[in-house]
């Protein structure tokens, strides 16, 4: 029944051009196959909304404009190079095991159905989202600073060389089953890509970030950081539950089959991820500064994710579990390390997310994998593993290296300082309207007056002022006052002290204006 249901739900809602297409013959493929990867496909889109929504929310307002302009950016590059050339280059017939070339498979002349049980078409719009995935990931560690061109032509070079290469050494026998990809000849098993999509984009973007430079005022002349505050917590939750969402597509369409393997490996996916937002919200909050819980409570989530990606076929849920844990505590303690030690501005955390839990969960196949799921004896498989992640990062670095040189060079990478501390949009200024609107909303209305543990009092910013000079002079040096705008948003000490200012020395004038009358 359920075979029937699934066949009959193909045949209505499959495109109609994959059914008439000569190339593809419907008794040729399995059709539940084909459907839970397009599903799967569907799934994994969604998570560019996922990037852009969890980007949004923590840059600052004046660069969510710009951060949603990039996302769409990136998309765009991954479809068109991935399209024009870089399938053929990453499944393409192997030459010496280096890159895959095949004429048929560039511009999308005739995408077959090579080795696959389902058609090629399918599989090409499934390999094509994961590229677009791994393009996100640089767009969130440069955001802030970059220029929308620059960034496009990195994405559209990551798109055609960078991202198709690595991938046809690791992946590129999974169209042609002969292929010669040395590193899976090797034996390097990444099942969905914590290496091949995950690392490789945070290695980009690590590069990128290096080269870009942090943003303005990010660290003080010391070198130490300086908290600059995202604009909203809540669009960037939203992110992750829609990146969560989309990992069921990621790693469960990665079979590539519909089989009962696929109920285990989103069962692995969502306990990884539930375990690892809790180790790393946990070990924030007894261990580190709890400043920065939100960050890491949702980074953690995401390098639960990213950890299972390359194992959830070969791991029990227990060890899924342990998995998840570890990448928590991993992500925070990366987090820290990046921002303090090496001085890097990662807007969005990308590299512990996607770096650091790309890694782990690359050794993970190893060190938990079920042994008679591997392709070698246990420590054999482990330093395979570990060869192809230094692979990655060597041959990524290196191209990122020069990819961004000649692009710094050239045309230049950073937008001016007026557009990075006012915000931009596809490249120009933001409108005047913009700061009209946000400054009124930030106007300073009410003031709340802390008397006791508990107790508050709401004060007009008029009756706050009216208030003794003594009086109000103690309760601001005791912080025991706290600004609110019309409505109902906090507003920072400084930003509120900075409008009242004005007010203060309009009053003190006035009684000195008043007591010379009066003398």
């Amino acid at each position: 029944m359920l075979y029937f249901t699934v066949t009959t739900i193909s045949i209505l809602f499959l495109p109609t051009t994959l059914l008439a297409s000569e190339a593809v013959n419907p008794a040729s493929f399995n059709i539940p196959d084909t459907l839970w990867v397009l599903i799967s496909a569907v799934l994994v889109f969604l998570m560019q909304a996922g990037f852009k929504t969890l980007e949004t929310g923590l840059v600052q307002k004046e660069h969510r404009s710009s951060v949603g302009s990039k996302n769409l950016m990136d998309l765009v590059a991954g479809v068109l190079g991935f399209f024009l050339v870089g399938f053929g280059f990453m499944f393409g017939k192997s030459y010496y095991g280096i890159i895959g070339f095949e004429t048929d498979l560039f511009v999308g002349q005739n995408i077959h159905n090579g080795d696959l049980t389902i058609p090629g078409i399918v599989f090409f719009l499934f390999q094509l989202v994961f590229a677009g995935t791994a393009l996100t990931i640089v767009s969130g560690a440069m955001s802030g600073r970059t220029g929308v061109v620059p960034y496009f032509i990195g994405s559209l070079v990551t798109a055609i060389i960078i991202y198709p290469v690595f991938g046809h050494w690791a992946w590129g026998n999974l169209y042609y089953s002969n292929n010669m990809s040395w590193l899976a000849n090797m034996g390097f098993m990444d099942f969905a890509g914590s290496t091949v999509v995950h690392t490789l984009g945070a290695c980009v973007g690590v590069v990128g970030m290096m080269m870009v430079g942090p943003r303005i005022g990010r660290f003080d002349h010391e070198g130490k950081p300086k908290s600059i505050k995202a604009s909203d917590y809540s669009y960037s939750i939203l992110g992750v539950m829609l990146l969560w969402i989309g990992w069921w597509g990621f790693n469960g369409g990665s079979t590539l089959t519909f089989t009962a393997d696929v109920f285990e490996i989103i069962l692995n996916t969502n306990v990884a991820g539930a375990s690892a937002c809790f180790s790393a919200f946990f070990y924030c909050y007894f261990f580190q500064d709890r400043g920065d819980l939100i960050e890491k409570m949702m980074g953690g989530a995401l390098t639960g994710l990213v950890a299972i990606t390359a194992c959830c076929n070969v791991v029990s849920p227990f060890s899924s579990l342990i998995i998840g844990l570890i990448s928590g505590v991993i992500h925070n303690i990366g987090y820290d390390v990046i921002l303090k030690v090496f001085k890097l501005d990662d807007p969005v955390g990308a590299i512990p997310v996607h770096g650091f839990g790309g890694v782990f969960g690359t050794m993970c196949v190893a060190i938990f994998g079920k042994q008679e799921l591997l392709n070698l004896p246990r420590w054999e498989q482990l330093l395979i593993q570990m060869i192809g992640v230094e692979v990655c990062i060597t041959f990524t670095v290196i191209i990122s290296i020069v990819m961004f040189k000649l692009i710094k060079m050239f045309y230049g990478l950073r937008v001016s300082p007026e557009q990075e501390i006012r915000g931009m949009l596809m490249g120009r200024s933001m409108p005047e309207e913009f700061y009209d609107m946000e400054e009124e909303e930030q106007k300073v209305r009410y003031v709340s007056v802390k008397i006791s543990e508990k107790g508050y009092n709401l004060l007009d910013v008029k009756d706050f002022i009216a208030l003794d000079p003594v009086y109000r002079l103690e309760l601001l040096e005791s912080k025991k006052v706290s600004f609110i705008n019309d409505q109902g948003e906090g507003i920072p000490f400084v930003d509120a002290m900075k409008q009242l200012h004005s007010v203060f020395e309009s009053l003190n004038n006035s009684s000195s204006s008043q007591s010379q009358s009066l003398a």
